[in-house]
């Protein structure tokens, strides 16, 4: 988008009645809504009925809900996908400011799914983009098991003991529960040669503005200590992204 184009106010306005109807969820009159969002009753009125005629929202027992067509597009979205097109030219300025190998990563299925792949050096490293690896012996999959519910953790955990992947890797679901608790606490993870020997990541999650944790970010290195050093920069990184995923980006990251 062209840098300082003009916004059209009608279309912002009427884009904030319909987050206010789907966040009410019916409660309220549209009245009540127009007097919050301090805008004349008779033009929310136009604004919902219009909404409700192009299908973004539905009438039912006299409430607006989510509409036919607005179900159908969230239908279509991955939210996931999305948040790693948004990343991508993050994820290069890290990693060229790093001069190494970042990675975003998705959990599904008890799987730490990479989403994407970027700097010097990225296509010797064996991740490869779509594919899935065990959470257990990855920074990315401690930091995405550390903020799991804890119903959906523990079973997890259950399925354990895990396979050794190096002398390195924590195999016992005990071991592995007290490192995912000072995951949670510190809000970073490492991989110290346990997926492979000599490699060690840094990672760090990213959330939605709930603080649910939707992704993590990592960072490879040969060495120990910068990994360590490597977290500000990926904590940095993972607050840019999730400005740009859920809310507004700031002019200097358009």
């Amino acid at each position: 988008m062209r840098k300082g184009a003009p916004r059209i106010h009608a279309t912002e306005r009427t884009l904030a009645m319909l987050d206010a109807v789907i966040a009410d969820d019916g409660r309220s009159s549209i009245a009540a809504l127009a007097r919050a969002l301090e805008v004349p009753v008779a033009t929310a009125h136009r604004q919902v009925a219009t909404l409700a005629a192009e299908g973004y929202l539905t009438v039912c027992a006299r409430r607006y809900l989510p509409g036919p067509r607005l179900l159908a597009l969230l239908h279509t979205v991955d939210e996931k996908q999305v948040l790693a097109v948004v990343a991508a030219p993050f994820l290069n300025a890290l990693a060229a400011s790093l001069q190494t190998v970042v990675q975003l990563g998705t959990f599904e299925h008890d799987m730490v799914t990479y989403r994407l792949k970027a700097g010097s050096g990225a296509s010797a490293l064996f991740t490869q983009v779509g594919m899935q690896l065990e959470a257990y012996c990855s920074g990315m999959g401690k930091v995405l098991l550390a903020y799991l519910p804890d119903s959906v953790r523990n079973g997890y955990l259950a399925t354990g003991p895990f396979p050794a992947l190096t002398p390195n890797t924590i195999t016992d679901p005990a071991a592995l529960r007290t490192v995912l608790q000072q995951v949670n606490a510190n809000g970073h993870a490492f991989d110290r040669g346990e997926i492979l020997t000599g490699l060690n990541c840094a990672a760090v999650p990213v959330r939605r503005p709930s603080a649910e944790v939707v992704a993590a970010l990592s960072a490879t290195f040969t060495s120990e200590r910068r990994a360590e050093e490597a977290l500000p920069q990926l904590r940095d990184t993972a607050r840019v992204i999730e400005r740009a995923a859920f809310g507004r980006c700031d002019q200097s990251e358009a």
